[in-house]
């Protein structure tokens, strides 16, 4: 039964070493690439000034930047606003659009570049998008 378990270890860290050595790990930008979504925008700012964001980065309301469910930090959106096709693109650096069929939570500068400040929800299509 002991070998058993040893054999089962060995296993699995000959497994994890392979992955890690030999896989193709998919770096932030890869992962974002293709993404494409349809629903609901809010924007935040205010009481989160100057306060640190789930990536760690300290949040700042006046720059481009948006809070996502599930999309890698760093990763780069282009947010269309469905009501008036005025357009932002923003860095993902912060985890949000919790509520109600919200999909992302934009940035105080970057809702009011698309017109989203002053409903405070609007319909939104996000894209993922490549910078170099």
């Amino acid at each position: 039964m002991k070998l058993h378990r040893l054999f089962l270890i060995y296993c699995g860290l000959l497994l994890i070493a392979t992955n890690t050595a030999f896989g193709k790990k998919e770096s932030p930008k890869q992962k974002c690439l293709g993404y494409q979504e349809k629903g609901v925008a809010s924007w935040y700012g205010g009481k989160f000034q100057g306060r640190p964001t789930a990536s760690g980065e300290i949040f700042d309301e006046n720059q481009m930047t948006a809070a996502h469910r599930t999309l890698p930090f760093g990763c780069y959106v282009l947010v269309t606003n469905l009501k008036n096709d005025q357009q932002v693109i923003v860095k993902i650096n912060d985890r949000g659009g919790f509520h109600g069929e919200r999909i992302i939570d934009l940035s105080r500068a970057a809702a009011e570049k698309i017109g989203l400040n002053k409903s405070g929800l609007d319909p939104v299509k996000v894209e993922s998008i490549n910078l170099k």
